[in-house]
Parts: C-alpha cells; structure tokens; sequence
C-alpha cells in the first residue's frame, strides 16, 4: 500500500477518534442537550438541593421531559427554589404532581423526578409544585444512624 494512503487513513481514524471524545465529553456533561428556550417554567421548593446542578435532567417515569432552569435561595421561607423548564411536547402535568430529587447512576448524578398526582387542573407556565421531596444526604443518614447506635448501647 502508498505510504501517502496509510497517512489519510491515520489521519481519519484519529480525526474519527477526536469527534467521539468530544460527544462523550458532551453527553457526560449534559451540554448536548441544550434547550432552544421552548417549554414552560414549573417551580418547586426543596429543603435540600444536594448535589442538584443546573442542566439537571427533569424526568416522568424515567422519560426525560425537561431539564433543571435555574436554583435560588428563598430568603423568605429559607429553602431551595428550583426552577424547572418542561418541555413544549410535554403538557398536561396535574396539578398535585410531586417533585423529588434522586441520585442515578455510578456518578451519583442528581435529578428531579415528577410524579402527576390526579387532579382534573393541570399546571401552567409559571406554576409552583406544592409537593416535593428533598435530596437524601448521605452524611446525615450516616450521623443519624451512629447517633441511634450510641444511644442504644448506652441504654444497656
């Protein structure tokens, strides 16, 4: 074979090599995905947040239907606001749907996960979900559990 064709051939493969670290790169950080702006804006407050980030995946059922807009603090009530954008596609949510923040996968990545209730009204732009679930911090399930065994084998 020419020595110029095993160059060309080199140079594709790691061109090909380059282009599939960078979508990795990019699925791994959530920046392929990003929203053109289409949907509607729900809220939640939430005592904790934990590990929550923007771009967050917002999921139903384990179907991602939107993504984490933006968290603030409350000064007011002092908890976590976490404004959520739904996607356009996705409406319909009823009014008394929960909202709670689980961890998936090895990296312990955080999301929302919405659970629709069964109310006749359904949410709209703007709307705040009245029932939510905070993140479970494993350091304080960790301290709660030493705090429960100390004090049960001081009672012997």
């Amino acid at each position: 074979m020419n020595s110029r064709t095993v160059e060309i051939w080199v140079g594709v493969f790691v061109a090909l090599g380059i282009a599939a670290l960078f979508m990795l790169a990019m699925q791994v950080s959530n920046l392929g995905t990003l929203s053109s702006g289409d949907g509607y804006i729900l809220t939640a407050a939430f005592e904790n947040v934990g590990g929550l980030k923007v771009r967050s995946p917002v999921t139903v059922s384990g179907v991602r239907v939107g993504r984490v807009e933006a968290i603030d603090y409350d000064h007011q009530t002092f908890e976590a606001v976490v404004s959520l954008r739904i996607d356009a596609n996705h409406k319909g949510f009823p009014k008394d749907t929960s909202a709670s923040i689980y961890t998936s996968g090895l990296l312990g990545e955080q999301y929302v996960a919405l659970e629709p209730g069964g109310s006749m009204e359904n949410l709209t732009d703007g709307d705040r979900l009245q029932l939510t679930q905070s993140a479970l911090v494993m350091e304080q399930v960790i301290g709660q559990f030493l705090y429960n065994m100390a004090s049960d084998s001081g009672e012997e």
